[in-house]
């Protein structure tokens, strides 16, 4: 039997750091079950923190915010922002700059992340030069 095919259980799958400059728990991706076509995690943002300003070349981006408030700017210089609330579903279309954050300084923030990229960080994007136009922000 070609365990490519088959069903697949994921528990207590183990973190990663990623390129964007947060933690994640892997759960679902081609390194963990051999998924051709979908990647999906769980990310907690910590109180106060940011990711690195990134893009995902090729690959659309599905969220669940399941725990606390998060917020987002995004944009080709990350010109737009949302506010991203418990419950709420955010879709980031492939190509799409964007650097998500957690504006509450106590409460983290924890959300549930599927890309149609099936590798964890393959087509992650950095973007240094959109960091320090986020940083003149919060000036």
């Amino acid at each position: 039997m070609n365990t490519e095919s088959t069903c697949r259980l994921i528990r207590s799958a183990k973190t990663y750091h990623g390129k964007q400059g947060f933690d994640y728990l892997g759960a679902i991706s081609k390194e963990s079950v051999g998924s051709k076509g979908i990647c999906m995690h769980l990310l907690t943002i910590p109180p106060g923190q940011r990711a690195k300003a990134h893009l995902h070349q090729d690959h659309e981006t599905a969220i669940y915010m399941l725990q606390g408030k998060s917020a987002m700017w995004y944009g080709e210089k990350l010109e737009q922002h949302m506010n991203v609330d418990e419950g709420d579903f955010l879709y980031i279309p492939a190509g799409t700059p964007h650097l998500p954050y957690n504006p509450d300084e106590f409460e983290s923030c924890t959300a549930l992340i599927a890309r149609t990229d099936p590798n964890e960080q393959e087509s992650v994007l950095l973007l240094p030069e959109l960091d320090s136009l986020w940083e003149k922000k919060q000036s």
